[in-house]
């Protein structure tokens, strides 16, 4: 049963395909496209039809489905040997978010037990996926409004929402959330550059859930800090290294650090599956670099000077330091760091 604010499913299976909510023109698109073949999945994750870990994860999974499916009726005898070349396209697909491999380990697990035919139990394995995230949202979302006092501002980054994951959302989870229990006054959203997933993203799903917010460039969220005006920074994550340390979109490092210096809390909200145990540190996690083609152009015309360069990480690293809470559906961990992230995951197990 769905919550209060709580609308949008970006990923569906309909019969025998998959659907998926091309994030890439909204807000002024609405636009399903449909999958049958899972190199196209791939390609749907690489180009940010679908974005967000959660939401990346679940897609593969899916993915991993329509390979099974394509592999057993070409040989039957050998799919098994033949749908790791699928596997391997689907991991190269985004190689910072750790929820794609998260998932892939597990549909191969899945793979590993199946005698026969294979679609039916690994289309039951990525529902479960699906459904698992959905309801570890609605937790995420309980434990991080416990957090907010009454009257709270909050500031979001990027957008960790319904579109992010199977639904709900990780960091705007628990913006809807406390929303619903009358915690939060007002919600800003950073537009996020380069692919403004807060002015696009973020503020329309806010909207279309009856939540009201204020977009502000990236650069004048300090400036709000230093007037008072927000309580709480709330974001989600891409990869949650062992010792805390966080990998997000571009700019969450900034806020991070302009939080501290003004006194504002700071939390990160991520299912369990984004924590990579095998990462020590912030360091260890890889990061994405894009085209430069993404800041140099906008809408296909050049905005940048003729001849200019540009760099374009898609994540940085927020050390975990200056983390206020890391909020998980197994717990929410106040002040993390190694041995809280260790406890948390032993007892996950």
């Amino acid at each position: 049963m769905k919550k209060q604010h709580d609308s949008i499913r970006p990923i569906v299976w309909q019969d025998d395909h998959l659907e998926l909510l091309d994030q890439r023109v909204l807000p002024h698109s609405y636009k399903i496209l449909e999958y049958t073949d899972v190199h196209e999945v791939a390609d749907a994750i690489r180009d940010m039809i679908v974005r967000g870990a959660p939401a990346i994860g679940i897609t593969a999974a899916y993915g991993i489905v329509l390979a099974a499916r394509q592999r057993y009726a070409e040989n039957s005898g050998a799919w098994k040997e033949t749908i790791q070349a699928d596997l391997d396209y689907l991991a190269a697909s985004r190689p910072t978010a750790v929820n794609l491999f998260w998932a892939i380990d597990r549909m191969k697990r899945c793979i590993s037990t199946i005698n026969g035919e294979p679609v039916s139990p690994l289309l039951a394995e990525a529902i479960a996926i699906h459904e698992e995230d959905i309801a570890a949202n609605y937790r995420m979302g309980e434990l991080g409004a416990e957090l907010i006092e009454p009257g709270s501002s909050v500031l979001t980054h990027c957008n960790a929402g319904a579109l992010a994951t199977g639904g709900y959302g990780t960091a705007l989870g628990v913006i809807r959330s406390a929303y619903a229990q009358g915690k939060i006054k007002e919600v800003h959203a950073d537009e996020t550059r380069p692919w403004l997933q807060g002015s696009r993203l973020t503020a329309w799903e806010l909207i279309q859930d009856g939540i009201p917010v204020t977009l502000n460039a990236d650069g004048a969220a300090a400036w709000l800090m230093k007037q008072g005006k927000i309580d709480w920074v709330i974001v989600g994550s891409d990869r949650i290294a062992a010792n805390g340390d966080v990998a997000n979109k571009i700019g969450t490092y900034n806020l991070a650090v302009a939080a501290k210096h003004h006194g504002v809390k700071f939390m990160v909200v991520a299912p369990t599956s984004t924590i990579d145990m095998s990462v020590a540190s912030g360091d260890e996690i890889p990061i994405e670099t894009r085209e430069s083609s993404e800041l140099l152009d906008l809408n296909g015309n050049q905005i940048a000077a003729e001849g200019a360069t540009a760099w374009n990480p898609v994540f940085d690293v927020t050390p975990v330091e200056i983390i206020e809470a890391i909020v998980t559906e197994k717990g929410t961990i106040n002040k993390p760091d190694q041995f809280k992230m260790r406890k948390l995951m032993e007892d996950k197990l």
